[in-house]
C-alpha cells in the first residue's frame, strides 16, 4: 500500500431504500486522495458526489443507506466497519467537512462562538480566554469582519455568505489532515470567495492537509485541485490530472461539462415600459443593544438610503459582497421585513400596509430564496410545496388544474414529474433549488425576487435555468430582480445593475456599460475577482 495515498477509495458503491425499493446513487466508484493533495469531485447535481463524500464520514442516514459493494481506508483504517465511538475520534479531529448549506449545519439556538468553541473543546480541551481567543483568530482568517463582536451572534443574524464562514472557521479550527469540502465557496461573494481559496492553500501547504473538493464550479477546479474525479449518474466516467481533463477531455459528458456557460443574453433595456416596482430612500436598520437594559447604542445600517425603480420586462442585477445589503433589500422590497421609505408596487404603496392588506399582492410578488433547504418545508412533499400558493391565491382552480400547474411547473425547471410525491430531504441542493424556482414560477408572477437562485445550480443546470428565466421573462413580460455574487451569470441576465457595499449604493447604471467601463475603484475590484479568481486570490486586486 502507498504510503502517500491518506484517502482510498476502492469499487464504493451507496444504495438507499425507499419502501421495497432500492436505488443505487453510487456506482462502484474508486478513487485515491495522496497527503496534501486535492482531490475534486464534479458533475451535475444528484451525480453521487456528496453522497461519496458523506459516506467517508459515515454521516449517510443509516439503514435507509447501505454500501453493497466497496471500502473506504483513511491512513491506512477502514472507515466503513469502524465502530461509532471510533469514528467519532475523527470527525471534526482528523477529518472535517464544510457542508454545503450552512443555516441547515448551524444551530440556529446557539451563538457562534459556542458552536466554534465545542469543537476546541471536545478535540483539543480549549475553553475560556483561550478558546475565544482562537475563535476570532479563525473567524478573522475567513473574512468576518469585526470578529469579536460577532461572537455573540446567531445563525439567523448573518447572511448567507457569512454563514458559510462561520462553516469553514469550524472546520479548519484543528488543522486536520483531511478536509472534505462540499461547495464550500457556494453562498461567498467572489472578492471572499478568492480569500477563502487562498487561506485553503495557505493551509494546505503549511499543514499538509488534503483536500477532498466537491463543487460545480469548474473555474475554481482548474486553480485548486490537482486531480479531478467526473461524476454522471453515480460513476466516476473520467478522472486524471486537471490539466489534461480540462484541455483534452476524453468523455462527451465531460466535454459537454466544460462547454456550459450561461450565454449574455439580457433582456432589452425599456425606458418606455411602465415602472413595476419602485422604492425611495429605503432604509433598514437593525438596532445593536448591549448591557443588562439592551440599550441600543447603535444600528448596523444593512439597507441605507437606496433608491431603486425597475420596469417591467427589465432584469435588474443586484451585486456586492456577502453583508452588502443585497438580499435585505430584496426582502425589504417584498415587506417581508421591516424598513423605512415608501415603497410602490404596479402604482400601489405597500408601505404601512398589514399582514391581511399585503396578502393580495403575494401573487404578483414571489422570491426564490437562497436557501432551498430553509425555506422548503421538510413535511411537505414537492407536490404539496409547489401547489400550497395556488391554493391560497388561485383557490377557484380545481385539483386537476392544480396538478397540472405543478407537473408544468417542474418540467420548466428540468425535473421529472414523477418526483413531485418526494420530499425535499430526498433531493440533492440544486434540485431542492429548482423545486424552489417551480415554487415561484408556478403563480405566474408580475416581479420576482431571485436571491442567488443559481448558487446551488452545476454549471449545465445553471446554463438550463438562465435559459428557462429568459425565456419565461420572454413570453410573460416578467421583471425580475437579480441578487447574485457570480457575475457570469449576472451579465447573463441583467439589464441594468446595481453595485451595492455596506448597505449603499456604490454604481449603477445599464449592466453592458459597468461591465465594459466600471468607475468607482470597488467595483473594479468586484470584477477583477470574479473574472480573474487567480490574480484576486494572489492579492492582485486591492480589496
Amino acid at each position: 500500500m502507498n504510503d502517500d495515498v491518506l484517502l482510498r477509495v476502492n469499487d464504493l458503491s451507496v444504495a438507499f431504500r425507499q419502501g421495497g425499493t432500492q436505488t443505487l446513487a453510487v456506482d462502484r466508484i474508486s478513487f485515491e486522495l495522496p497527503k496534501g493533495k486535492t482531490v475534486a469531485l464534479v458533475g451535475e447535481s444528484g451525480s453521487g458526489k456528496s453522497v461519496t463524500a458523506l459516506s467517508v464520514l459515515k454521516l449517510l442516514p443509516y439503514p435507509q443507506a447501505s454500501h453493497p459493494s466497496g471500502s473506504i481506508h483513511f491512513n491506512g483504517r477502514e472507515l466503513l466497519s469502524m465502530p461509532e465511538r471510533d469514528i467519532r475520534g475523527i470527525r471534526g479531529n482528523d477529518i472535517t467537512i464544510i457542508f454545503q448549506e450552512p443555516m441547515t449545519s448551524l444551530n440556529p439556538l446557539h451563538t457562534i462562538e459556542r458552536q466554534i468553541g465545542e469543537i476546541l473543546d471536545l478535540h483539543r480541551g480549549l475553553r475560556g480566554d483561550k478558546a475565544r481567543a482562537r475563535i476570532i483568530e479563525l473567524l478573522d482568517q475567513v473574512g468576518i469582519p469585526d470578529p469579536a463582536s460577532r461572537l455573540a451572534s446567531y445563525p439567523h443574524q448573518l447572511s448567507g455568505g457569512q454563514r458559510q464562514r462561520v462553516m469553514i472557521a469550524m472546520a479548519l479550527a484543528n488543522e486536520p489532515d483531511l478536509l472534505i469540502a462540499d461547495e464550500p465557496t457556494t453562498a461567498l461573494d467572489v472578492t471572499v470567495q478568492a480569500q477563502i481559496l487562498k487561506l485553503l492553500k495557505e493551509l494546505q501547504t503549511r499543514l499538509g492537509m488534503a483536500m477532498l473538493f466537491i463543487t460545480h464550479d469548474l473555474g475554481i477546479v482548474r486553480k485548486l485541485a490537482d486531480q479531478v474525479c467526473v461524476m454522471n449518474n453515480g460513476k466516476i466516467v473520467e478522472q486524471g490530472p486537471v490539466e489534461r481533463v480540462f484541455d483534452a477531455p476524453e468523455h462527451p459528458y465531460t466535454r459537454a461539462l466544460l462547454a456550459a456557460e450561461p450565454k449574455p443574453d439580457p433582456a432589452p433595456l425599456q425606458p418606455q415600459a411602465p415602472v413595476v416596482l419602485e422604492a425611495d430612500n429605503l432604509r433598514v436598520w437593525f438596532p445593536i443593544k448591549r448591557g443588562v437594559l439592551r440599550t441600543t447604542v447603535g444600528h448596523i445600517k444593512a439597507v441605507d438610503g437606496v433608491n431603486i425603480a425597475i420596469r417591467q420586462g427589465e432584469t435588474l442585477g443586484i451585486v456586492g459582497e456577502s453583508g452588502s445589503g443585497k438580499t435585505t433589500l430584496g426582502l425589504a422590497i417584498l415587506r417581508l421585513i421591516s424598513s423605512q421609505g415608501p415603497i410602490v408596487f404596479m402604482g400601489k404603496p405597500l408601505q404601512g400596509l398589514s399582514f391581511k392588506e399585503m396578502r393580495p399582492f403575494r401573487r404578483g410578488m414571489q422570491i426564490v430564496f437562497q436557501d432551498p433547504y430553509g425555506s422548503l418545508s421538510p413535511r411537505m412533499s414537492v407536490a404539496d410545496v409547489i401547489e400550497e400558493g395556488l391554493w391560497v391565491h388561485q383557490p377557484h382552480l380545481s385539483p386537476r388544474e392544480h396538478e397540472q400547474r405543478v407537473i408544468q411547473a417542474l418540467n420548466d425547471v428540468g425535473l421529472d414529474p414523477l418526483t413531485r410525491f418526494r420530499y425535499p430531504h430526498e433531493f440533492s441542493g440544486g434540485q431542492r433549488q429548482r423545486i424552489a424556482v417551480a415554487r415561484a414560477i408556478v403563480l405566474e408572477p408580475d416581479f420576482v425576487v431571485l436571491d442567488e437562485p443559481t448558487s446551488a445550480l452545476d454549471m449545465l443546470i445553471q446554463s438550463q435555468i438562465v435559459d428557462l428565466l429568459r425565456d419565461l421573462q420572454k413570453r410573460k413580460n416578467l421583471t425580475y430582480l437579480f441578487i447574485s455574487h457570480d457575475l457570469r451569470v449576472v451579465a447573463a441576465l441583467a439589464s441594468r445593475l446595481i453595485v451595492m457595499r455596506n448597505g449603499k449604493v456604490v454604481e449603477e447604471g445599464p449592466a453592458g456599460d459597468l461591465f465594459k467601463a466600471p468607475q468607482s475603484d470597488y467595483t473594479r475590484a468586484l470584477f477583477a475577482a470574479a473574472f480573474d479568481l487567480e490574480a484576486a486570490a494572489a492579492g492582485v486586486v486591492a480589496q
